[in-house]
């Protein structure tokens, strides 16, 4: 006959199991905090983390960018049809572009072109933009188009539309490297590439901002669309303040998505440079944007 054991000796065991218990318990729930912790204290925190893996990884990044190609597509007909429009802001387009044969001008990185490579490895490096480390990446000619960007090119032909591209990549050194990277990935490219392609400092429109080589297209072609990342892709004299820049936009509201199509680019340009004008060190142009937040 077994003997069973009287309440009074189950108590303290049961007692004992649950403490036990409630101590693994613990130990579970904290030990992957701890583990948390350690890895964000040895990993520094980048800028363009986030930014690149929302470029790189998400599917909401390819969706917004189809989406802008796709409406600037459905937007070509009207243009072409209508002999008085133009896209340039005032005083570009000059008098007499009716009888110009169309085009649009569109910017390369971060428009047509994906650069997000280049930005994960200053990530994965530590760092950022240097003249050299973009250089060598240039010079590999390897850049993915942007989502939607070549059956936009495609879209841009059938309407009898030349594609112009206006990129400040640097004339000297960066255009043969570009010229093939825009041809490897099936982007329209005549024999004479600087048809088309102008770049910072070309000799025929030197200026840094992009306003004297949009005129040059001008006295060519009758621009229809302007395609960017960047307020500058569109008007000269960004580097203002944000309120200022808001003020530029104002008149040309109504234009976008029909003449101005803005591509998504949530790691660089002008709109971060004039948040840290005044900032010389990564530390403090960090700071000045840190003061640029709204909390309300």
């Amino acid at each position: 006959m077994v003997r069973r054991p009287s309440s009074r000796s189950i108590l303290p065991l049961l007692a004992a199991a649950l403490l036990a218990g409630c101590a693994a318990s613990a130990q579970r729930a904290t030990a992957p905090a701890a583990a948390t912790t350690t890895i964000a204290d040895a990993t520094p925190a980048h800028d363009l983390l986030n930014a690149t893996l929302w470029m790189q990884a998400s599917a909401e990044y390819a969706a917004a960018t189809t989406q802008v190609f796709r409406q600037a597509c459905d937007a070509l007909p009207e243009a072409v049809a209508n002999a008085e429009w133009s896209a340039l802001p005032a005083g570009e387009q000059g008098k007499g572009f009716e009888s110009l044969p169309p085009a649009v001008i569109a910017d390369l990185d971060e428009t047509l072109l994906d650069n997000s490579p280049y930005q994960a490895r200053r990530v994965l490096a530590g760092g950022g933009y240097t003249p050299e480390s973009w250089r060598a990446w240039t010079d590999e000619a390897r850049a993915r188009a942007v989502p939607g960007a070549l059956e936009f090119a495609e879209c841009a032909a059938r309407h009898g539309v030349t594609l112009v591209y206006v990129s400040n990549r640097k004339d000297a050194g960066e255009f043969d490297a570009t010229v093939a990277n825009l041809r490897a990935l099936g982007f329209p490219v005549p024999a004479d590439a600087r048809e088309v392609v102008l770049l910072r400092g070309d000799a025929r429109a030197p200026a840094r901002e992009k306003g004297e080589r949009r005129r040059w297209v001008a006295g060519r072609y009758r621009v229809v669309q302007l395609m960017g990342d960047n307020l500058g892709d569109f008007l000269d004299g960004v580097d203002a303040t944000p309120a200022e820049r808001e003020a530029m936009v104002l008149p040309y509201a109504a234009w976008w998505g029909r003449r101005w199509f803005m591509l998504p680019n949530p790691s660089y340009g002008s709109w971060e440079d004039v948040l840290a004008i005044d900032c010389a060190t990564p530390g403090d142009r960090a700071a000045c944007k840190r003061a640029a937040l709204r909390t309300e």
